[in-house]
């Protein structure tokens, strides 16, 4: 049966705020919820008048739906309900229920009614002029007081008025466990609640009125530096690339090795249990005389789980070495896997994506990329899981053998630290992010003007590619000095939780000696296994800091992997049956870009056998109707056939198998002459490739060079002239066979007589082939069955030279220009003799 007392036990006085070696329970459970509603109504108040008066509710697309603003909600009426239920509960109980324990209920319970009018007031309005973002100073000030109000009962440890110090037979009103989990209950509840309003998860990420005026939110687009969301966005999605990589499939062997990496890990967690106990024992046992046989055993013991552990943390022990020497086979199938994956992705993107790539940037990021998935998954599997797991059995192991207080103080310690490494690691995401930004700047820089060098050399650019160069990395070295420094600020942080923690845990287990109630090889035992533990968790920093690194190193990869591929094979596309070589376009249309058509209404056929020429100015398509009949690209409008089938609904590799393509820039790959031959059909025999080479008239000019066919043809090709080179790419033309040629101003960049040369080689090329030639001298096509001229993307006119030159129209001109232009070259190549001024005799 519960009975009413006076406000406080013993009828003490409310006024008696320190009594027994800590704070009487009836004053600080008084005083601290009269404070916290004094704040949250006094100033809420004043709060709700201002966004009432000079506010405005937000537009619903603009408030946030985040889960974490209702995790705060859920909290703080958690907080609220408490101690009503702790009321319900001392009603059921025999004993006395004191006025204050009334007073604290209704108090507490209307100040955090407030908290949720507040937190739900500044997540639907915003004052009118609020230029920051983030919660109230009330909120915040409320959320810190409370906080620190659960932080101040600890200092009452000693006092026996309050329930961790009483027994349940001395203290019949209040049991010590209920009581307990109540204040844990309140402890880890306002914590959250204080790390979430730092957050402000239901409050928009910019100032409200930078969101709803087009001109501000340009501009603070334009402060904002990139790369400021969190490592973790998208976390679960990176995951899932991740997990596939780290469980081998198909591969047994690999499998069994993953699972005893796994034991062995476990069993690693067991031997840092049992070092510091049989440290421990051996303290105790010479200290107490024991046996010389049973302190040898124990020594002997203690030696050997302590070469199977290393160094304190298990980084040079046997088990660990065994581990990391195992784990070296899946890492390298991870890696191969990884970078095969994302070299085959590449490949399969469109070539829009390849124009417009950066290839020294996107190496970059590939090689940073690739090397960070190994060591995320090595940090994660072998080093986070571990730690967090050596705290748990830390926490449980020192609450259940010493007593609560050294598990509390283990939980705090190590909650501060962790949540500090986070928040501190988060903050300093963005200089990591600016700096692998400004690296692959410097890296781009540099590749681009290697690759230019010939122009550079040119123009005597030299010094200013240097001092390009320069800046990069003057402002890639800026970056890295931010990192450095916010390094050290988290390193001192780190040390700083540390000391305080051991210093506490130290001085406690020292009393508790001093007592009698633990003995000294008790005390060898708390700081052997407290330093065991902070030797990883010290590392933890460095862990998370290279798991944020790595994800930061992944995203340019992870943006690679999830570029879209335009040209897609459609559901169930069979192969091309290639009969004759009939070409169909039909009302075809095509644009790059929106709003400019390069192919307006193009519709023509060439016919089995046949050569199509394809003549007009710059820009007026001829080159496109190259890229979209080899698929590079699909059409926008109409349809393209090859004998009858629609190319869009066979498979691309079928397609591209019977056409061969002869480009106006042939570009080599730094291999011998006959492997950039043999690329045309990579089985092909030494033989084949000198037929084929034979066939397109460069097989003597191959064999005056000292290696033959073995002669390296350097980077792109830059070895071999520019008619060498095309002969090499009609060479590795002939050698694939197809049925259907594409000719892409293959002669343009040519010198007359060697572009005379290489169209003899062409025509035996395309002899019985369909074949489609895009002209730019329109002499090298006056044979062809049909020639088209193109203007503005359209076709103006079609016919045989012939026929054209009768019309009179746009071929004509052209031909007529032509003309003119190779008789003004031609006699400035041979000039005229002047007529002779000598007479007869």
């Amino acid at each position: 049966m519960v009975l009413m007392g006076g406000y406080c036990e013993g009828n003490s006085s409310v006024a008696q705020a320190w009594v027994q070696r800590g704070f009487q329970p009836c004053f600080f459970f008084t005083l601290v919820p009269a404070v916290l509603l004094s704040v949250c109504l006094l100033l809420g108040a004043l709060q709700y008048a201002c966004y009432v008066r000079f506010g405005r509710a937000m537009e619903p697309k603009y408030i946030p739906r985040s889960r974490l603003y209702h995790g705060q909600v859920l909290l703080s009426l958690l907080l609220a309900l408490q101690p009503l239920g702790g009321l319900l509960w001392q009603v059921g109980r025999p004993g006395r229920l004191y006025g204050y324990m009334l007073l604290h209920a209704c108090l507490w319970a209307l100040s955090w009614g407030c908290a949720v009018a507040l937190l739900q007031l500044e997540h639907t309005r915003v004052l009118a002029h609020d230029r920051t973002r983030g919660h109230g100073t009330v909120l915040l000030l409320f959320w810190a007081l409370a906080f620190a109000a659960e932080n101040l009962t600890l200092v009452c440890w000693r006092s026996p008025l309050w329930w961790w110090a009483a027994g349940c037979d001395s203290d019949p009103l209040l049991s010590v466990q209920v009581q307990f989990s109540f204040w844990l209950l309140r402890y880890l509840c306002t914590f959250m609640l204080f790390v979430l309003g730092m957050k402000a998860p239901g409050l928009p990420r910019k100032p409200y009125m930078l969101l709803v005026n087009e001109e501000e939110r340009d501009v603070e687009n334009s402060q904002v530096s990139p790369g400021t969301t969190s490592t973790w966005k998208d976390f679960r999605r990176k995951l899932r690339l991740l997990v596939p990589y780290m469980w081998p499939r198909g591969n047994h062997l690999l499998q069994g090795l993953v699972l005893f990496c796994m034991a062995l890990m476990g069993l690693e967690r067991a031997i840092n249990v049992f070092v510091p106990i049989y440290y421990k024992n051996i303290v105790n046992e010479l200290t107490e005389g024991a046996p010389w046989h049973t302190l040898a055993w124990t020594v002997c013991i203690y030696v050997g789980l302590k070469f199977l552990q290393g160094g304190g943390a298990g980084s040079t022990g046997f088990v660990s070495n065994l581990r990391t020497f195992l784990w070296v086979w899946v890492q390298q199938f991870t890696n191969r896997q990884v970078q095969v994956q994302l070299f085959a992705h590449l490949h399969g993107l469109s070539l829009r994506w390849h124009l417009g790539r950066r290839t020294g940037e996107v190496l970059r990021s590939v090689d940073r990329g690739t090397s960070s998935i190994n060591s995320l998954l090595s940090y994660i599997v072998f080093s986070i899981i571990p730690t967090i797991a050596d705290i748990v059995i830390g926490i449980v192991y020192f609450t259940s053998v010493f007593s609560a207080w050294f598990g509390l103080i283990i939980f705090v310690c190590m909650s501060l630290y962790l949540t500090l490494t986070i928040f501190i690691t988060e903050w300093r995401t963005k200089y990591r992010r600016d700096m692998n930004t400004r690296d692959n700047e410097a890296k781009s820089r540099a590749v681009d003007s290697l690759l230019n060098f010939e122009t550079v050399k040119y123009y005597n650019a030299e010094s200013y590619e240097v001092n390009r160069f320069n800046d990069a990395i003057i402002k890639y070295q800026v970056s890295e000095w931010k990192v450095s420094a916010s390094l050290g600020l988290l390193n001192q942080t780190q040390n700083l939780v540390i000391g305080l923690g051991l210093l506490a845990g130290s001085l406690l287990c020292a009393y508790f000696v001093t007592e009698n109630k633990l003995q000294v090889g008790d005390f060898v035992l708390f700081g052997t296994y407290i330093i065991q533990l902070y030797t990883p968790l010290n590392w933890f920093g460095t862990y998370y800091r290279m798991i944020q690194n790595s994800f930061v190193d992944m995203e340019n990869m992870f943006e690679l992997f999830h570029e879209e591929q335009e040209v897609k094979d459609a559901v169930n596309a069979g192969d091309l049956r290639l009969e004759a070589g009939r070409i169909e376009f039909e009302n075809v249309h095509f644009s790059y870009m929106d709003g400019k058509e390069i192919l307006q209404d193009v519709s023509f056929s060439v016919m089995p056998g046949q050569t199509l020429a394809l003549v007009g100015p710059s820009g007026s398509g001829k080159s496109t109707i190259i890229r979209l009949l080899f698929r590079f690209y699909d059409v926008w409008g109409g349809c393209i056939r090859i004998d009858g089938q629609d190319i869009s609904q066979v498979r691309q590799a079928s397609l591209r198998a019977h056409i061969g393509v002869v480009p106006q820039d042939t570009v080599l790959f730094n291999d011998t002459i006959a492997n950039n031959i043999r690329y045309g059909r990579i089985l092909a025999t030494d033989q084949e490739v000198q037929e084929a080479a034979r066939a397109a008239d460069i097989h003597d000019r191959i064999l005056s060079f000292p290696d033959g066919y073995n002669t390296q043809v350097g980077e792109r090709g830059l070895k071999l002239s520019g008619g060498e080179k095309q002969r090499v790419a009609i060479a590795r033309t002939i050698l694939k066979g197809p049925c259907i040629i594409l000719l892409d101003e293959a002669t343009s960049a040519l010198d007359t007589e060697t572009e005379r040369n290489i169209q003899a080689s062409l025509a035996k090329v395309c002899a019985h082939r369909t074949t489609i030639v895009v002209a730019h001298r329109l002499s090298t096509v006056v044979g062809a069955d049909q020639i088209l001229v193109l203007k503005d993307g359209r076709i103006v006119e079609r016919g045989r030279h012939e026929e054209l030159l009768q019309k009179g129209g746009v071929y004509a001109s052209m031909w007529l220009q032509q003309q003119a232009g190779d008789e003004g070259e031609s006699k400035e190549r041979c000039p005229e003799k002047p007529p002779s001024s000598k007479k007869g005799p």
